[in-house]
C-alpha cells in the first residue's frame, strides 16, 4: 500500500494544441503504463487518453480521462483535460478536485486565449501548478519569451528550473539549474536520461540563470539567504524544499521545458511532480457546509474520520452509472451506505473501481485523498456523499452559462424515444448542456458552449443512439436586464365560490452584478414568513421570460419591502403569482435592455493578411484590443459579438489562404446596440 504522502492527484491543462495529450502519452510511456506511444490523430490506435472514437477522428480531447501510473515511489493519478473552450466544464470539474496541475504552454505561441481561462480556473480553486513549456523543437520557439508572458500577462512569480540546450531543430536537451548538469534524452524513444557536464558555450548563461533562480527563491528562506550572502554552497535539498514550500503556498510557479513530441524533458517533469506538487495531506484544507446548522466546517484528509466524498463527473456505462469521485476524508469500502446531502437519500456503494481511461480495475476500499469510480450509485455531478449521521455539503462546481442554442426535430417516430434517452444521459453528464422546449414551435432546444460543443453531442446522438434529427441554424443566447430601479405594488385577488385567493406585495427591483439576488425586508409580519419563499419563487418564475424579446432575465436584485395578507384567502400560490406579476410590472418600467454574449477572439495570421482580416473583423462589429508580432505571424486580440461569428472559420480560411487560425471564449454579456434590437428574433 503506497503512503498517502507519495500520492499526487494532478491534471494537465492548456490552450488547444499546446500538446497536453502528447505529453500525457509520454508520461504513461516513461512510467511503464503503456509500451508503445501513439500520436494524436496518428495512423495507429490514437493517444491512450483520447479513448472516444470522435476524439481520435477529430484529433482533439473532448472529455477528461483519468489514469493511475507510478514514477519511482510516487503514485500519480493523472487527468488529461480538453483544451477547447467549448469543453471548459471538463477542466473546471477536474481542477475542483485535484491537488496540483501542470499548465502546458506552446513554446512558439506562449500565453494564448484559453491559457487565460485555465489560469483563472487554477486560481479559483487555488491549485498549485508547474508550467511546462512544450514544443521547443519547433521553428520560432522561444522559452524566454513565454516566461516573460507568464510574468506579465498572468502575473505569475515564475521560478525557472531549466535552461534549454539549443533551440528549434537543434534543441537537444535541458540544463538542470539545481544540480547543474546537462540532461540529454537518448534511446529510440528518449527513455534514457543521460546527465553530462554543461557544454562550455552555455556555462556562463547557465550560471547566470542559476544565480537568478537562487536569488528569486531565497526571499522565502532565511537560511538560504545567509548561505548566499556568505558565499557558501546551497545544498540541493534546501533548494528543493524552498521551491516546494513556495509552490504549495501558491507563491511560485516552477517552470520546466522540453518537447513532448521529440521525447525530451518529460522525465524531469515527472521528477518535479514528485518534488514540488502536493500530496492529498498537504493540499489546502477543504471546507464544507453543515446542511443542518448552516455552519462551515473543515474537512481533514483523515482516514478514520467520517466519509466526505465529492461526485464530480458522471458517465453512463454498460454496468450502470460510473461516478468519478474524490474522497476528502474517511475510508470507503464496497457495501458501505452513504448519505446524499442534496437528495437527502441513502445510497449503497456496490462497486469501487480504479478508473483506467475506459477500463476499470476493482478496488476493495479507498482512503482519503484518492480519486476513484463508484458504479451504480444514483447521484448527480456536484453531489456530496457522506457517512450516515453526517450531513455536509461541499462547494459545488462553477458552471458557465450556455451561449448558443439550436433547435432539433426527430426525423422519424422511432427517433423520438432514442433522442429522449440520449438527451437525458448527456444532460446528466454535462452541466453546461441545457435542454428546453420552445413554447411556440414545441421543438426541442439544445443550448451549449459553442458550435463544436453542440456538434459533438449531435454526432454522439447519431453514433451511440442511432438517432437522426433535423437541426435548425444556431441561435445566440441573448439575455435581458434593466438599466434603472423601479417599484412594484401588486395585489392579486381572486374570488370564486368558497375560499378565494389574496396576496399583496410591495417592493422594488434594481440592477446588480450577480445573476439574481432576492432580499427580504418585510417587517412586522406584513407578509407571514411561510410565504416569503413563495415570493422569491414567483420572482424566479418571472426571470424565465423577459419583456423585450422573451429572453431570460439576469443581473436583477429584488427587494421585498412589504405587503398584506388575508388570514383565510392567502396561500403560497397566491403570493407566488403576486410576486411574479409585481416583478413583471416593475421590469417594464425599469428601462429593459437586451444583452448579447461577447467573445474574446484571438486570430493568429501571417502578417501579409493582417489588414484584410482586421477590416473584416470591424465589419463584424469587433472591438480590436491590440495585436502582437511573433516572428512572421501576428496575433490579433478582439472582442466580438457571438451573433457575428457564425461562419467565421470559412471566411478566415479564404482571407488567409488557409494559413490563419482562431480561438475564442466567452467574455461577458453587453447591451445590444439600439439600431440592431429589432433585428433580434
Amino acid at each position: 500500500m503506497i503512503s498517502r504522502s507519495n500520492i499526487r492527484n494532478i491534471g494537465i491543462s492548456a490552450h488547444i494544441d499546446a500538446g497536453k495529450t502528447t505529453l500525457s502519452e509520454r508520461i504513461l510511456f516513461y512510467t511503464g503504463k503503456i509500451h508503445k506511444m501513439e500520436e494524436v490523430g496518428g495512423d495507429g490506435d490514437g493517444a491512450t487518453m483520447d479513448y472516444m472514437e470522435l476524439e481520435r477522428e477529430k484529433g482533439i480531447t473532448i472529455t477528461s480521462a483519468a489514469i493511475t501510473c507510478f514514477w519511482n515511489d510516487t503514485q500519480i493519478n493523472l487527468i488529461d483535460t480538453p483544451g477547447h473552450v467549448d469543453f471548459t466544464i471538463e477542466v473546471e470539474r477536474s481542477l475542483s478536485v485535484l491537488d496540483g496541475a501542470i499548465m502546458v504552454l506552446d513554446g512558439v505561441a506562449g500565453v494564448q486565449s484559453q491559457t487565460y481561462t485555465v489560469d483563472r480556473q487554477m486560481k479559483r480553486y487555488r491549485v498549485p501548478r508547474l508550467a511546462f513549456i512544450n514544443k521547443l523543437d519547433r521553428v520560432g520557439a522561444n522559452p524566454f519569451r513565454v516566461i516573460e508572458a507568464l510574468q506579465e500577462k498572468l502575473l505569475l512569480n515564475t521560478v525557472v528550473l531549466e535552461y534549454p540546450i539549443g533551440s528549434e531543430d537543434k534543441f537537444a536537451g535541458v540544463i538542470d539549474l539545481i544540480d547543474m548538469t546537462a540532461n540529454y534524452f537518448e534511446g529510440e524513444n528518449g527513455e534514457k536520461l543521460v546527465k553530462k557536464p554543461i557544454p562550455e558555450n552555455l556555462q556562463k548563461e547557465a550560471q547566470l540563470a542559476r544565480e537568478k533562480l537562487l536569488d528569486r527563491i531565497s526571499i522565502h528562506s532565511e537560511e538560504m539567504m545567509t548561505k548566499l550572502l556568505a558565499g557558501e554552497e546551497v545544498p540541493k535539498q534546501m533548494i528543493w524544499d524552498t521551491i516546494r514550500q513556495g509552490t504549495l503556498s501558491l507563491e511560485f510557479t516552477p517552470v520546466l521545458m522540453g518537447s513532448a513530441f521529440k521525447n525530451k524533458g518529460v522525465q524531469n517533469l515527472l521528477d518535479a511532480i514528485a518534488l514540488y506538487l502536493p500530496s492529498p495531506i498537504e493540499r489546502q484544507v477543504v471546507t464544507a457546509t453543515d446542511v443542518s446548522t448552516q455552519q462551515v466546517v473543515q474537512v481533514y484528509p483523515d482516514p478514520s474520520a467520517p466519509v466526505v466524498a465529492f461526485a464530480f463527473k458522471l458517465i453512463d456505462s454498460e454496468f450502470g452509472q460510473l461516478t468519478y469521485t474524490r474522497l476528502y476524508s474517511g475510508t470507503l469500502k464496497s457495501g458501505d451506505r452513504l448519505y446524499n446531502s442534496r437528495t437527502k437519500k441513502q445510497v449503497r456503494v456496490n462497486r469501487l473501481v480504479r478508473i483506467e481511461v475506459d477500463k476499470r480495475q476493482e478496488l476493495e476500499s479507498a482512503t482519503a485523498g484518492e480519486i476513484f469510480g463508484l458504479i451504480g450509485v444514483e447521484c448527480a455531478s456536484g453531489d456530496t456523499l457522506c457517512s450516515l449521521g453526517t450531513n455536509l455539503s461541499l462547494e459545488g462546481i462553477f458552471v458557465p452559462e450556455p451561449v448558443m442554442t439550436i433547435a432539433i426535430t426527430p426525423k422519424s417516430q422511432e427517433d423520438i424515444e432514442r433522442i429522449s434517452r440520449a438527451l437525458h444521459r448527456f444532460v446528466r453528464e454535462d452541466p453546461t448542456l441545457h435542454i428546453s422546449t420552445d413554447p411556440e414551435s414545441h421543438k426541442t432546444l439544445m443550448s451549449g458552449m459553442g458550435e463544436l460543443h453542440l456538434e459533438i453531442y449531435l454526432e454522439r446522438m447519431k453514433r451511440e443512439y442511432h438517432a437522426e434529427v433535423y437541426v435548425s441554424p444556431p441561435a445566440v443566447a441573448y439575455r435581458e436586464t434593466i438599466a434603472k430601479a423601479a417599484t412594484f405594488d401588486y395585489t392579486f385577488k381572486k374570488q370564486t365560490g368558497g375560499a378565494g385567493q389574496y396576496a399583496h406585495v410591495i417592493g422594488r427591483i434594481e440592477p446588480c452584478e450577480e445573476p439574481f439576488i432576492f432580499e427580504n425586508r418585510v417587517v412586522g409580519g406584513a407578509i407571514p414568513n411561510q410565504f416569503i419563499p413563495a415570493c422569491e419563487q414567483g420572482c424566479r418564475d418571472a426571470l424565465k421570460t423577459g419583456w423585450l424579446k422573451g429572453y431570460p432575465i439576469i443581473k436583477v436584485k429584488v427587494i421585498l419591502e412589504g405587503g398584506s395578507h388575508h388570514p383565510i384567502d392567502s396561500s403560497e400560490l397566491a403570493f407566488r403569482v403576486a410576486a411574479r406579476f409585481g416583478f413583471e410590472e416593475a421590469f417594464a418600467k425599469a428601462q429593459p435592455i437586451l444583452l448579447e454574449p461577447m467573445m474574446l477572439l484571438e486570430v493568429e495570421t501571417p502578417s501579409q493578411f493582417l489588414g484584410r482580416i482586421q477590416g473584416k473583423l470591424l465589419s463584424r462589429r469587433a472591438l480590436l484590443l491590440g495585436s502582437q508580432t511573433r516572428d512572421n505571424d501576428v496575433v490579433i486580440r478582439a472582442e466580438v459579438p457571438l451573433a457575428e461569428m457564425f461562419g467565421y472559420s470559412t471566411e478566415l480560411r479564404s482571407l488567409s489562404q488557409g494559413m490563419a487560425t482562431f480561438s475564442m471564449e466567452f467574455a461577458e454579456y453587453r447591451p445590444v446596440p439600439e439600431n440592431l434590437i429589432n433585428a433580434v428574433r
